[in-house]
């Protein structure tokens, strides 16, 4: 039998990088609004619970197509990890397939639409571990969220309250989404479920603020 190749600079940082980034149990992820592009950054978790190293990083420019989304590993964007993409640009309940750094997929997202008129709901797929489904935690703060826009002189304000969601698989909950008080867009993401494949939860999570308002 032939020996396999041996693996390249490149090959073998990305993986180190994917060691490292499927061992963290909580990301940090921001959303950085700038004057024509929105940044989202994904940090692991540094000392004392601030933003430790950054582990991926996207931009979109304001008017883009906002259903194809791609991560890479830092803000240089030559090295990409991840990427998610609508199958259908105008469908609220449109699948988004989930691809890894060669354009392979690796798992599904996708909203209920129909859940989602009363309480924003997702469902995560991951071969090999099923389906886990995520819905807003406080129900008070999700009607609030839809009223929001009819509210004179606020309605175009940011939604500046927390909302949070809770992914289960069966009745155990194995990933949360958490946003935090304020204008600009803070999220910690806690990951209860070893198994879970990273990349899905950053592409769920980054998809949760970019694609909610769908």
């Amino acid at each position: 039998m032939a020996d396999s190749p041996p693996q390249t600079d490149t090959e073998r940082v990305s993986s180190l990088d994917e060691e490292r980034l499927q061992a963290q149990r909580k990301l940090l992820i921001r959303q950085r609004v700038r004057l024509m592009v929105n940044q989202y950054e994904v940090h692991a978790e540094g000392p004392g619970g601030d933003e430790g190293e950054l582990l991926a990083f996207a931009q979109q420019k304001r008017l883009a197509f906002k259903e194809q989304v791609t991560l890479y590993s830092d803000d240089s964007k030559t090295r990409p990890i991840l990427g998610f993409k609508a199958r259908k640009r105008i469908d609220l309940a449109s699948a988004y397939d989930i691809t890894d750094a060669h354009g392979q997929p690796i798992g599904v997202f996708r909203k209920d639409f129909k859940k989602s008129l009363l309480a924003s709901t997702w469902h995560l797929e991951q071969p090999g571990l099923g389906v886990t489904t995520g819905s807003e935690r406080n129900k008070f703060v999700a009607l609030l969220r839809r009223v929001w826009q009819f509210i004179p002189y606020v309605e175009n304000l940011p939604f500046a309250w927390p909302y949070h969601f809770d992914f289960y698989a069966g009745d155990q909950v194995v990933f949360s989404v958490e946003k935090k008080f304020g204008f600009r867009d803070r999220y910690i993401v806690e990951i209860s479920d070893p198994r879970l494949d990273r990349r899905l939860v950053i592409a769920q999570a980054v998809g949760l603020d970019a694609l909610q308002s769908r």
